[in-house]
């Protein structure tokens, strides 16, 4: 089944609301801050005649790379949207389609930055699009809306996702009436489907970035302490749900866990010729679960291998394996994409100690999901669940916490007010059940994540364990022995968030076989 459509949605509302914020996150570079020092306290005609002589550099990128021009373009001040609106100035998509245009756009630079920044330069995008071709399409919402869409569908049929891939069928169904309470032609989607099917999305890259190997991965820089060293872990055929991963981060919790794969995204079953156990040398850095053969090392860089076992704890929730019986000191993790691992420890007390360093993490540095879908309510959707860190402090990460608690409970306590007829079709009925089992499991999360937070959050993270007596253990223990039950399927990473698969059973307390 393909991704659903909670992220075009989302930047449907973006285009009507590209106002700066009261608080910018966004601060201006030290480029953007020479450029405009004296500009800036001159009006408004400065400001547009700085914009200008900015676009033109960042088009022409005198003294800038492919991959600094979308930092530029994305920041969350006047400013920056001048500059912006200069940049695609440069760019005349009349006569294009879609899909052309985006191309011709993405060769001229790099979609790289924080996710934010980078819907903001598709709204951008969107904006000039329909200026070149008003007839096109009806309105600069649905011109975005379709941009996303393709962003989307980029992923499914060309990322490293598990399961089916998304049907032409299933494109044009999940975009019904989203074009201003009507549909889009499905000429223009079915072009639109086999153009992004044909030929994979891609963007432009700096000239050294090209010449790294595979596992070096692509150098998104990020904004932070160390921009240079952030890479993503994902395909980067979408460039809102890729995991960061950051060398410099903390690591929190490191040991042998012994892992089994329960269940793939969306909670479908994992294959029984894959769920296997397997050992691994676990490390949990930053918002990343590195599931490594060897023993940490700061200095070693990690393999391909490695990068492609890697979980991400953003909004996750781990908790004791009741249910799984086969095995002692078993956790469960639950990931954002519904994916679902068991892990062996080699005590109850390593158990516990796994839990709360995951749990805690996803608490402290989940940001805020984005909103649900506006555009078709025919299916269920979950939100976009975001894997950047929170921007928020930490009163303010509990504050939003606490709201989704609110909102997540009076919503559960209404759907459940309203149970389905039972002369509804099966249809509905399972609609009903999946919704109950997100709203259920999305309440126990953010009450863990409300408690720990008001327990000292970041405080609980840099609590010293001693892990060397566990290690020492891990080593000897008969049901971690890397070498008694051998598997080879391989772990697909979380880099996609689809939403509107049916779990087998409406209860996340399925048997484990």
């Amino acid at each position: 089944m393909g991704a659903s459509w909670c992220l075009y949605c989302y930047c449907n509302a973006g285009v009507r609301t590209t106002h700066p914020e009261a608080h910018s996150e966004m601060g201006s570079t030290e480029i953007l801050e020479k450029e405009t020092t004296e500009s800036l306290s001159n009006g408004t005609s400065s400001n547009l005649e700085a914009a200008k002589r900015l676009a033109k550099r960042l088009y022409h990128l005198d003294r800038f790379k492919k991959s600094d021009v979308a930092k530029h373009l994305g920041k969350n001040n006047e400013f920056s949207k001048l500059v912006a609106e200069e940049y695609l100035k440069f760019f005349d998509f009349t006569g294009m389609t879609l899909d052309q245009s985006l191309r011709y756009f993405f060769k001229a630079f790099s979609l790289a930055g924080e996710t934010q920044e980078r819907e903001r330069v598709l709204i951008h995008f969107s904006n000039r699009y329909f200026y070149c071709n008003p007839e096109a399409i009806a309105s600069q919402d649905g011109v975005h809306c379709l941009t996303c869409a393709m962003m989307l569908l980029n992923t499914d049929l060309h990322g490293h996702n598990i399961g089916k891939k998304m049907t032409c069928q299933e494109f044009i169904a999940n975009l019904q009436g989203v074009n201003e309470g009507v549909d889009f032609s499905k000429d223009l989607l079915k072009a639109l489907y086999n153009s992004i099917k044909n030929e994979k999305l891609e963007w432009a890259v700096d000239d050294e970035e090209k010449k790294k190997s595979p596992s070096e991965g692509t150098d998104e820089k990020a904004n932070g302490t160390h921009p240079k060293t952030i890479s993503r872990i994902g395909s980067t055929t979408n460039p809102f749900l890729d995991i960061p991963h950051d060398p410099n981060a903390a690591v929190y919790k490191s040991g042998f866990l012994a892992r089994k794969i329960h269940a793939d995204m969306d909670g479908k079953k994992t294959p029984r010729g894959k769920r296997g156990w397997k050992t691994f040398y676990a490390v949990l850095k930053g918002t990343v679960l590195y599931l490594q053969k060897d023993e940490y090392k700061p200095e070693k860089a990690l393999s391909e291998e490695d990068l492609k076992n890697a979980v991400s704890v953003h909004h996750a929730l781990a908790s004791k394996a009741t249910d799984y019986e086969k095995k002692p000191n078993v956790f469960k993790l639950k990931t954002a994409d519904w994916r679902v691992l068991l892990f062996q420890t080699q005590s109850p007390e390593e158990m516990q100690g796994w839990i709360n360093k995951i749990n805690c993490t996803a608490a402290v540095f989940s940001a805020p999901p984005f909103p649900a879908a506006i555009g078709s309510q025919k299916k269920f959707s979950r939100p976009l669940l975001p894997a950047t860190t929170t921007k928020l402090s930490q009163e303010e990460q509990l504050k939003s916490h606490e709201s989704k608690l609110k909102q997540i409970t009076t919503e559960l306590a209404e759907h459940r007010s309203y149970p389905p007829d039972k002369k509804v079709k099966a249809k509905d009925v399972d609609e009903y059940k999946l919704k109950d089992h997100y709203l259920e499991f999305e309440k126990t999360r953010y009450e863990m994540y409300v408690n720990i937070l008001k327990e000292g959050g970041k405080q609980l993270l840099s609590n010293e364990e001693s892990e060397t007596a566990g290690l020492k253990k891990s080593h000897s223990s008969p049901s971690l022995n890397p070498d008694s039950s051998p598997i080879t399927a391989k772990v697909k990473r979380n880099v996609s968030e689809r939403k509107d698969h049916r779990p087998e059973t409406p209860s996340i307390k399925q048997k484990v076989t």
